[in-house]
């Protein structure tokens, strides 16, 4: 039985009798005499388990792990609890200079946006503050000061590649709480309204201002083949080419640490075969890959895209590939079901809908004019009146041609598929048309 005595200035001590009979003391300090009956009832529950040598009641094992170090260790001083391993003092720049040297298994670009968190980290709370100082307050407070200066989505980056290190360091229990733990907002949101559909008249555009038939590849690629750029394009190599099958194989660095994953087949789509037919006509013999120019490091694609944009007349649109890549997928999906284009784009369908998918003017004007109504607008001015309208997207794709067919030289105009509720039904309706 624990028993509270009352010392002078109000401090408290809980005495007990211990196995071997002796009366030992812990000295609480100044507190509450409520507060000393609940560590008194937790001390009866700590000395029952050490008489019997049965595990402690689930409550006073949560009491025990929720306690300071100053009253565990006063409990350790009497024998009723083992004492606790003191924590390594850790500096945050040397532990996150290892956690990134350790990190072999990440690829280059990865090693670079760790880097980018760690030099956050560094100038908020200094290379030499220890992790354990670092609370759940720190954690926000070096948000909001991110949020001055970086857009919502690098933000939400940087705060969950530190929540991954926190987890690290928490693995290795060289801290007893993660700070980031329990941040929300740490995945990147879709932001719509970096959405644009680049049109196949301002495709057609931007291909006679590239420069060579390899840039062209490059930006058909994007535009008719939804690849992710530069990762997908430089990992393309002749040998990946079916000429025969019309077909494809696309190497994805982003997806190849998923099992299955690493590779894709899509169609060679009719609007890219030009260029690929331009590209191998051009490549010489022996020739790996696809893109032999632009492979440097110091090839930077998308300044060169901007250029190119601005060759054509044109304004570049907010996310120069990604927008084409999702331009691409709002157009196959209306015309296949949406696990096939999935499958030929590289993503999953939540992720097509979140950001990828558009509402286009098309599909207003779709809505607005049924294809039966004969007064719906057919001129080509009509059909292009819309800013953001594509050309022909629908039912049934176009049929691919021989592999020793060569398509027509520019496929700006030419549409992935013919809708197919547009010729099915005459304006005269299904009856045979009587003479007058």
């Amino acid at each position: 039985m624990a028993s509270i005595a009352n010392d002078p200035g109000g401090r408290r001590r809980i005495q007990f009798v211990d196995t071997d009979g002796k009366r030992r003391p812990i000295r609480l300090g100044s507190m509450s005499l409520r507060k000393a009956e609940g560590i008194a009832r937790h001390v009866e529950e700590l000395l029952i388990a050490k008489r019997s040598g049965q595990p402690l009641e689930s409550r006073t094992a949560a009491w025990l792990g929720d306690i300071g170090d100053d009253l565990h260790a006063k409990l350790a001083a009497v024998g009723l609890v083992a004492p606790r391993n003191a924590t390594p003092t850790v500096a945050l720049g040397p532990f996150l200079n290892e956690y990134i040297a350790g990190r072999i298994d990440v690829k280059s670009s990865t090693t670079r946006h760790l880097h980018d968190a760690r030099k956050n980290l560094i100038a908020f709370f200094g290379a030499d503050k220890a992790l354990a100082d670092i609370s759940p307050g720190d954690a926000d407070e070096f948000r909001r000061s991110l949020l001055r200066e970086l857009g919502e989505n690098t933000v939400r980056r940087r705060c969950g590649r530190a929540k991954q290190f926190f987890r690290a360091a928490l693995r290795k229990r060289l801290i007893r709480e993660n700070p980031f733990a329990d941040m929300k907002g740490c995945s990147v949101q879709a932001n719509r309204a970096r959405d644009y559909f680049v049109t196949r008249e301002e495709a057609a555009r931007v291909l006679e201002a590239c420069p060579d038939a390899e840039w062209r590849l490059i930006f058909a690629l994007s535009r008719f083949g939804g690849l992710r750029c530069p990762s997908e394009h430089l990992g393309l190599r002749w040998g990946d080419v079916d000429w025969e099958r019309n077909r494809m194989r696309i190497r994805s660095p982003k997806t190849e640490h998923f099992e299955g994953r690493d590779s894709r087949v899509i169609p060679i789509f009719p609007e890219l075969r030009p260029y690929l037919e331009q590209a191998w006509d051009a490549a010489g013999e022996g020739t790996e890959f696809l893109i032999t120019r632009y492979r440097s490091a110091t090839a930077n694609l998308r300044t060169q895209l901007e250029r190119i944009i601005a060759r054509a007349g044109l304004t570049p649109w907010p996310k120069l590939f990604q927008n084409l890549r999702a331009t691409r997928e709002t157009e196959l999906a209306q015309a296949f079901p949406l696990h096939v284009v999935c499958n030929w784009i590289g993503n999953s369908q939540r992720v097509a809908a979140k950001h990828y998918l558009q509402v286009t003017d098309d599909h207003f004007r779709e809505a607005v004019w049924p294809a039966a109504d004969p007064a719906k607008p057919t001129d080509e001015a009509a059909q292009n009146a819309a800013q953001h309208a594509h050309a022909g997207t629908g039912g049934e794709p176009q049929a691919l041609p021989d592999s020793h067919e060569k398509s027509p030289e520019f496929p700006g105009n030419a549409s992935l598929c013919e809708v197919v509720h547009k010729c099915l039904v005459t304006p005269t309706g299904l009856e045979p048309v009587l003479p007058a």
